[in-house]
C-alpha cells in the first residue's frame, strides 16, 4: 500500500515531537568532528508548502508547529532556525520535513541516506535535495535498505525510521528490522516513531522492544488529549537507542512545556521514561 501522504499531517503536533529529538540526537553527533551518517528509512518529500491542496485540507500544522512561538521557546531555536531557513518571508509558509531538517545539521563530510518508496514523494525528495552533495536519495523499500547499508563507514550515526504504519504489519517489521540492524550497527543511535492510534499496539510494540535484547532504550510520547479508539490518532512517541546523554532531561523539562501548549483537552499526557537501561 502506498496511500499514505504525509503531506495531508505536516506540522502536526507527532512532527513537532519527532523533530524535536531528531535535532537533539544530530547536535550531540556534531559534537565530535568525525563524520557521521543520517539515515532515514521513509523520508517523504521533504519539505511541504503549508498552502498546498493536501495540507490546506486537514491543516494540522495549525494545531502543531503555528501554535509554538519562537519567543517562548529559547530552548528550541535549533528547530525553529531550521523552520526560518525555508521561510525567508517571516511568516510560516513552509515545513521541513526530517530529510531537510537533517541536512541542515550535516557539515561537509557527513552524509544522508534518505529511502522512499512512494513515487511522487520519491521525485520530489530528488528534487529538493538535488544540490546536495551529501544526500543521496533512493527510491525504494527503507526496511529494506537500511539492512544493506549498515554498518556506515563512518561507524557513527543516527537513524530514523517512522512508517505511515497503514498496514498492521509494520508494527512488527519495525521491531525486527531494529533488531537486524543492530546486530550490524550496535553503536548507532535510532529513533523510532510511532503513532498511538490503538493503545494495544503500542503496548505490543513496547513488550518487543524490551524482549528484544536491545539496550538503552528510551521512551518519549506526548498525547494531546486521551486514548480513544474513535479519533485517529491522538498521541504519537519517539522510542530511542542508544541516546545521547542529555536527551532524558531535555525531554523531562520540555514535554510538560509542549503539553501545555498544544494539549486538546484535560485527557492529555506525556510520557518520559527508561524502557531498558544501558
Amino acid at each position: 500500500m502506498l496511500s499514505y501522504r504525509h503531506s495531508f499531517h505536516t506540522g502536526n503536533f507527532a512532527d513537532v515531537l519527532k523533530h524535536i529529538v531528531v535535532i537533539e540526537i544530530l547536535l550531540h553527533l556534531r559534537k565530535k568532528d568525525k563524520a557521521f551518517d543520517y539515515i532515514d528509512t521513509h523520508a517523504g518529500a521533504g519539505l511541504f508548502n503549508l498552502a498546498s491542496a493536501h495540507s490546506v485540507k486537514l491543516q494540522e500544522y495549525l494545531t502543531g508547529i503555528a501554535k509554538l512561538k519562537p519567543q517562548d521557546w529559547p530552548e528550541l531555536s535549533h528547530y525553529f532556525d531550521v523552520i526560518n531557513a525555508f521561510n525567508s518571508s517571516g511568516e510560516l509558509a513552509f515545513y521541513p520535513g526530517s530529510p531537510m531538517i537533517a541536512t541542515h545539521f550535516l557539515r561537509s563530510q557527513d552524509r544522508a541516506w534518505l529511502y522512499e518508496l512512494h513515487p511522487e514523494d520519491a521525485a520530489l525528495l530528488s528534487q529538493n535535495t538535488q544540490k546536495d552533495k551529501r544526500a543521496r536519495v533512493m527510491h525504494e523499500d527503507g526496511f529494506k535498505g537500511l539492512l544493506s547499508l549498515l554498518p556506515p563507514v563512518s561507524r557513527r550515526g543516527l537513524v530514523l525510521i517512522d512508517p505511515p504504519y497503514e498496514i498492521k504489519s509494520d508494527y512488527a517489521q519495525v521491531v525486527e528490522t531494529v533488531i537486524n540492524a543492530y546486530k550490524k550497527f550496535a553503536t548507532g543511535s535510532y529513533a523510532i516513531w510511532y503513532p498511538v492510534v490503538e493503545r494495544d499496539r503500542i503496548n505490543q510494540l513496547e513488550k518487543r522492544f524490551i524482549k528484544s535484547g536491545i539496550k538503552n532504550i528510551q521512551r518519549f510520547e506526548l498525547g494531546i488529549s486521551a486514548d480513544t479508539s474513535e479519533r485517529g490518532m491522538t498521541a504519537s512517541g519517539m522510542i530511542v537507542i542508544n541516546p545521547p546523554w542529555q536527551l532524558m532531561s531535555t525531554m523531562q523539562s520540555l514535554l510538560p512545556k509542549l503539553l501545555a501548549c498544544l494539549a486538546d483537552d484535560d485527557g492529555a499526557f506525556y510520557k518520559c521514561d527508561v524502557l531498558v537501561d544501558e
